[in-house]
């Protein structure tokens, strides 16, 4: 029966010339054959370290030095990383001062890289939609971004799911035109998506597939050439990712890829000028780039995420389990994770914080359900519960303590996953309205309640807040809905009983709203948005008018 069934899988494969590539080799043996790695996600060690390397005008470079990155499970140096400094980035100035502003394509010029792009997208989805290749990045993930395979797995389907999105004609209909009637006979205006150029990506650790790649085919479906930095300690995902994208077909020229730290990014950016920039990552860097680059950014920054609960309680269990993912999974280091709930005072008397109690503490470090936090260590998460719990009616709900019997290195973070209830009147307080907002990036989260007269209190505090990036109300309430909703401006938002802080940008936009320079992702929308500008060009061929003079000068 098996060998029926592969017989049949290897006639459709043949009977489809798109996929011819593919039919000479066999990915089905193990880790080794496949075609692009250059590493075994389970084999990385300190006996046998994976190198990462640069690439620049088409070719993969090492560095005159290598930094060696520790593995965030036991602190064992793992992965050596060539980074460019300041020194070195002449070639990767030069490769994006080679790219014109037009483009590397546009509606007018070599408009068959819209439907090469297309096919690329087509074969690199197909290719991680095979269990092997899956299986392998989301293994890689987790080595270098601690979480559970179910989380890391999501990754690398969202990833998967967004190339078979933009398979086929769906990257040349990105670049849709429009035309407007003139004011007279042979003269039209059109209004065409048009890119940027030369232009930058950086993007941080917490999604390394995900985020870079997604962000990444936006800017080449669009015509433009990129310089991709990954943060350093994940960097390895990309760098496997854009060796899959060359065996698929992506020319080798139209992407660089660069291991640096920020100081030498910054000078990068300042000396190649490139025609815009998209950061993903803390608004501290984010606003320094935004007056480095004189405002040629699009930003995807932090995120001190927001959920309300309504009068209605419902689904207790639902809710409560929505909540323990939102705040945890990830150990709490998504941009959108659940950083504060505001629960209605109907749902103070429920069972509900219990439920959230019980599903934080089954919790393990075994399964990567919780890991390492790798931005913030556990001293400092330590004291700023300790400074919490200093506010007037504050409490520890549950967590609060270090992980035990771990080898995490103490450059990283581990606790369990933590609750800490604070007085919605205190909240509001300025003296602490700062520290109780401040974005903790790990399993770590404020509790509080408000009565039913106290919702313009809440909608306050979310006024107050400058990161706009996810947000829930829970709740089937229409009125309470429409009144909520009307008043915040949290781009993406999620509404009704369901709702969460967390979910993957596979079929919605993704990103913050309220501020111009906001960066989207997932969506055609977003890939327009941030990767194309617009450009009206007015058709004008007459005839002139028989008869026409020259009028009075006007």
């Amino acid at each position: 029966m098996h060998r029926i069934v592969l017989q049949r899988e290897i006639r459709s494969r043949a009977s489809h010339k798109a996929l011819s590539w593919f039919s000479s080799y066999n990915l089905f043996r193990s880790v080794h054959s496949l075609p692009f790695a250059t590493v075994e996600a389970e084999g990385i060690s300190g006996s046998q370290p994976a190198e990462v390397q640069n690439l620049v005008q088409g070719k993969w470079t090492g560095s005159a030095a290598w930094n060696t990155l520790v593995d965030p499970l036991n602190g064992e140096p793992f992965i050596k990383v060539a980074e460019v400094d300041g020194n070195g980035i002449q070639p990767f100035v030069e490769s994006l001062s080679k790219c014109p502003k037009h483009g590397l394509h546009n509606p007018f010029k070599s408009p068959e890289r819209y439907l090469l792009y297309g096919d690329i997208s087509a074969k690199a989805a197909h290719m991680l939609a095979l269990p092997k290749v899956s299986d392998f990045f989301t293994r890689l993930i987790q080595r270098v971004s601690p979480k559970s395979y179910q989380q890391a797995f999501g990754e690398v389907y969202v990833t998967q799911k967004f190339l078979e999105n933009f398979s086929g004609d769906q990257v040349r209909f990105l670049a849709r035109s429009f035309a407007v009637p003139g004011n007279h006979i042979g003269q039209q205006s059109h209004g065409y998506r048009w890119p940027y150029g030369p232009v930058a990506i950086i993007t941080p650790f917490n999604f390394p597939l995900e985020i870079p790649v997604l962000q990444l085919m936006g800017a080449l479906y669009m015509g433009n050439k990129p310089v991709l930095k990954v943060d350093s300690k994940v960097s390895i995902v990309m760098e496997q990712m854009m060796r899959l994208l060359h065996y698929c077909g992506l020319p080798a020229e139209d992407v660089d890829f660069i291991n640096s730290d920020g100081k030498t990014m910054n000078k990068l950016l300042m000396e190649a000028n490139p025609r815009m920039t998209l950061f993903t990552g803390s608004s501290r860097i984010a606003e320094k780039l935004a007056v480095d680059l004189k405002g040629r950014v699009k930003l995807e920054d932090a995120g001190f995420d927001w959920k309300i609960l309504g009068p209605d309680v419902e689904e207790v269990d639902y809710v409560a389990w929505v909540c323990d993912q939102d705040a945890y999974a990830c150990s709490g280091q998504k941009c959108s994770a659940q950083s504060i709930l505001f629960m209605h005072e109907n749902w103070s008397t429920s069972s509900l914080i219990s439920k959230i109690k019980d599903l934080a503490e089954r919790r393990k470090l075994a399964d990567l359900t919780v890991g390492p936090v790798l931005t913030v260590t556990t001293e400092a998460m330590m004291e700023h519960k300790k400074k919490l719990l200093q506010i007037s009616g504050s409490k520890l709900l549950f967590g609060g303590e270090p992980l035990e019997n771990h080898s995490i290195p103490a450059i990283y973070g581990a606790i369990k996953p933590t609750a800490i209830y604070i007085p919605l009147e205190e909240i509001l307080k300025p003296a602490n309205y700062e520290l109780v907002t401040k974005e903790i990036f790990g399993p770590f989260q404020i509790i509080t309640d408000y009565k039913k007269d106290q919702l313009p209190m809440v909608l306050d505090a979310l006024e107050q807040m400058h990161a706009h990036l996810t947000a829930a109300v829970v709740s089937n309430d229409p009125i309470f809905l429409q009144d909520v909703i009307g008043k915040t401006v949290n781009g993406t938002t999620y509404a009704g009983l369901r709702a969460r802080t967390t979910g993957a940008p596979q079929n919605h936009w993704f990103g913050p709203a309220g501020d111009p320079r906001g960066a989207g992702i997932g969506t055609p929308e977003a890939i327009k948005l941030v990767w194309s500008c617009h450009r009206e060009i007015i058709y004008d061929f007459g005839p002139v008018p028989r008869g026409w003079e020259i009028p009075p000068s006007t």
